[in-house]
């Protein structure tokens, strides 16, 4: 899998957690692109923000030590850079 191809499957099950919050995340990456993607939409996205959050929380409460900073999940390349993460998530809930 390239690196596009693992950012649009996060993209999407981004947009999925959002939209359902059927899901907890599935491991700790998810789990912390979950919380940074939180982040960086509550402004514009409160509904979305707070699902997957939840999403979020309900695998750290099980994996606490797994949590890491926002800067370190961008230093470890698991999002791009958060403008632009932000605008790509924003695109995806607009629907565009």
């Amino acid at each position: 899998m390239t690196a596009r191809d693992l950012e649009s499957a996060l993209l999407a099950r981004c947009v999925a957690v959002a939209r359902e919050a059927v899901q907890p995340a599935q491991d700790q990456r998810e789990a912390n692109v979950f919380r940074l993607a939180a982040m960086v939409v509550r402004p514009r996205f409160p509904g979305e923000s707070m699902r997957l959050l939840q999403a979020s929380e309900r695998y750290f409460a099980i994996h606490p030590d797994e949590r890491l900073a926002a800067s370190d999940v961008v230093r470890k390349g698991w999002v791009p850079s958060l403008p632009r993460w932000r605008d790509m998530l924003s695109r995806r809930f607009y629907g565009h």
